[in-house]
This record gives structure tokens, sequence and C-alpha cells, in this order.
């Protein structure tokens, strides 16, 4: 291979060759460097695998993306499936900090999902991206000015939604609560920014509680561990849905944190709703996970306890026994 950029592509060996020491031991292959030129040894299979990634790494690096061993294992991730090809590079969110691809298919769904639906539900475990993604793509609306206002929320189900008793103002007793969906803000606009446009109402960060009765217009919203909502608020929150308005609802059914016997919204909703069409229904598994690998491993691993236990209980003839919730965060 050839690459016409002698800057990308040292940006794209890495420092002393480490992002192609983690392609060889990914792909099988042996990669030896030489300027722009890299000759690739191995099978016809490995050959023609890293040569999709190393294409794809290094046009994302001329896209203006940064590169990481995350990105690398995302890459390869791509060529496991056979729509990959098709799908993997084509949808990218720009926001003033950082270009975002999708490092997964079903990322790369997740934000075709976005741009052409009004209405989308992602379901999945932690670390696949549902929230960062959904805020992402409602930043860039915002500065695009395709939306007047980026609504961020969450059920505050800890605090039973009651934040009276909590010390501080009613920033400081919900924040707590809102913390990640800030870290993203942060990710992708300069602080001054955020706190410019949370101070004029154009960013808006609050409890769900605080949806109630208003009408979302010209506006993003997004629902953040819908599991933690129970089906009257869920009907709420998703009626609020105004003229010109989108709506994205995440949450991992697994991390249920509600009293034992009730109901998750999340989960009433996505059944109410699985014959509209006009929503879109996305879910993620734990190969979609994109944190540290172990993150990968600790879900699989709860996953496979779960379904022992009910095909335990399925043996005995019994009620499959529910996972513990609020105590296994990922």
């Amino acid at each position: 291979m050839e690459f016409a950029d002698n800057r990308l592509a040292q940006l794209l060996y890495g420092a002393h060759d480490r992002n192609l020491a983690r392609l060889e031991s990914l792909l099988d292959i042996e990669l030896s460097p030489r300027g722009n030129r890299l000759t690739l040894r191995g099978s016809q299979g490995a050959r023609q695998r890293a040569t999709v990634v190393l294409n794809r790494l290094y046009q994302s690096l001329g896209n203006g993306s940064g590169l990481n061993q995350g990105d690398i294992d995302a890459a390869v991730r791509f060529t496991e499936e056979d729509r990959v090809v098709s799908t993997g590079g084509g949808v990218t969110i720009k926001t003033p900090r950082r270009v975002i691809e999708p490092r997964t298919p079903m990322q790369a769904q997740y934000l075709e999902a976005l741009k052409s639906h009004d209405c989308v539900f992602a379901l999945g475990p932690a670390g696949t991206g549902k929230t960062y993604l959904a805020v992402a793509a409602g930043v860039q609306l915002l500065i695009a000015e395709e939306v007047d206002r980026l609504i961020l929320s969450r059920p505050a189900v800890e605090a039973g939604e009651r934040l009276g008793f909590l010390p501080g103002d009613m920033r400081e007793k919900v924040d707590p609560y809102l913390r990640p969906l800030y870290d993203a803000l942060h990710d992708m606009l300069p602080a001054e920014l955020v706190q410019r446009k949370l101070e004029s109402g154009e960013i808006e960060v609050a409890p769900l509680a605080f949806m109630r009765g208003r009408t979302l217009a010209h506006a993003y919203a997004i629902l953040d561990e819908a599991q933690n909502a129970t089906p009257v608020q869920m009907k709420m929150f998703l009626t609020r849905l105004g003229e010109h308005a989108r709506m994205v609802v995440t949450g991992d059914p697994t991390q249920i944190d509600l009293p034992s016997g009730q109901c998750s919204g999340l989960l009433d909703a996505v059944d109410v709703l699985r014959d509209v069409d006009e929503i879109a229904q996305i879910r993620f598994t734990e190969r979609d996970v994109v944190r540290h690998p172990l993150v990968t491993r600790i879900v699989s691993a709860y996953n496979d306890r779960d379904t022992a236990r009910a095909r335990d209980a399925s043996d005995q003839g019994s009620a499959p026994l529910p996972p513990p919730r609020g105590h296994h965060r990922a």
C-alpha cells in the first residue's frame, strides 16, 4: 500500500509503529513500513481485511479525526460483518471540538436513524455510545441552527424525583444525576460555549420531572437512563414532542433501579410503539461496547449468568429469576 500524505501515514503508523503492532496482533498479519509505503504479508483474507482497515483509518485521519487504540479496534470490528464496508464510513458528526465517527456497524445504523427519524429508541448495555452519540447529534444540529434548543434529561430515580432534602440550590441538587450529560457536552464544545448556552437556555439539562406540562418545539430532546422512568413518566415525555422537534430515548434494560415490581417505562414504550414505523428502535449488544475492552467481558459475564439463571428456573418449572437491580453497573 502507498499513502499520498506522508504526515498522515506517520500518524497512521503511530509512535514507534505501535498502531501497526496493534493491527498485526488483531489481524494476524505482518506490516512493514518504509516511508509512505507499507508492505502487508499474510494470508489473502488477512491482507484484504488489513487493507480495508488501513484505508478506513487513513481516511478518518484525513477527515480530521484522531487515532487511538479504540479507533483501531473499531475499524477491525467493522470488517467482521459483511455489511460493514457499505455502512462503515458514511456517517460522521462534526462538533466544535471533535469529529465523531461510528465505531461499530450498529453505531452506524444508530447515526443513520438519528438523521432520518424524529423519534429514536436506543437500548443496550453500558459503553455502547447510546448517550454520547445522541448528544453529539444534538450538538451538531444546535450549532447548525437546525434546532433552537438542546434538552437533556434523566430520571432522578435515586432520590425518587423528590430532591428537596438534598443540600444546596436546585442545580446543586440535581447535578449528581445529570453529570454524565455535562461530561458529554464538554467533550464536544468548549467550556465557555457550554456555559453560555446553558445560561441562555439554548442547552437545558434537567430531571425528567421538570418536563411535565411543557411542549418541546424546535428542540432536540434526549431522555437518558430511560429504563428508570415509569410508564406514566415515559408517556408524559414522549407526548412533549412539538413542532419541528426530535427525541432520543436511551437506556439499558438490564440496569433498572426502580422499586421491585415497578414496570420500566422504557420496556413498556418499546413494546407499545413497536409497530409505529416513524419511530426507530436500535438495540445494541456487548459486541458494540467501545469502552475499555474489559467492559465487554464484564457485560458478557453478567449476560451469561442471567441466561443460566433463566435456564435453571425454566428447568425447574418456575418463573425465571430476575437479575439483581442496581448492583451491577458496568
